[in-house]
């Protein structure tokens, strides 16, 4: 029987996405997410690609995150709601979200990657 590794914390990381189902991702300005932890508590903002800016807020349980989400798109000014679990990774550069939700009325996945210092 082998036992689950707590990943570090989110509190004070950034994240961008490298890839999504629901849309291309734009490598020269992808979505950057800001993250803040704090008691089991998950929250925190996103901005770029096809958002003007969102909003997240949810538990960790484990190296998992259960949030629910608002943001705005850039392309018309539509206001998207929804919720999805988030499996947190860690390679050698960092850690890594393999975001699993439902937009458009179909499962999503998308990936985001730590940035960190160089």
């Amino acid at each position: 029987m082998s036992t689950q590794t707590l990943l570090p914390s989110l509190d004070g990381r950034t994240f961008q996405m490298i890839s999504s189902t629901t849309s291309a991702v734009d490598p020269t300005a992808p979505s950057t997410f800001e993250y803040y932890e704090r008691d089991g508590v998950i929250w925190g903002g996103y901005t770029g690609d096809t958002v003007t800016f969102g909003q997240f807020v949810g538990t960790r349980t484990a190296n998992t995150i259960s949030i629910n989400f608002v943001h705005v798109l850039v392309a018309d000014g539509t206001v998207v709601t929804g919720s999805g679990d988030s499996d947190i990774e860690q390679d050698e550069n960092g850690l890594r979200l393999i975001e699993h939700y439902e937009m458009f009325d179909k499962p999503q996945l998308s990936v985001c990657a730590e940035i960190t210092a160089a």
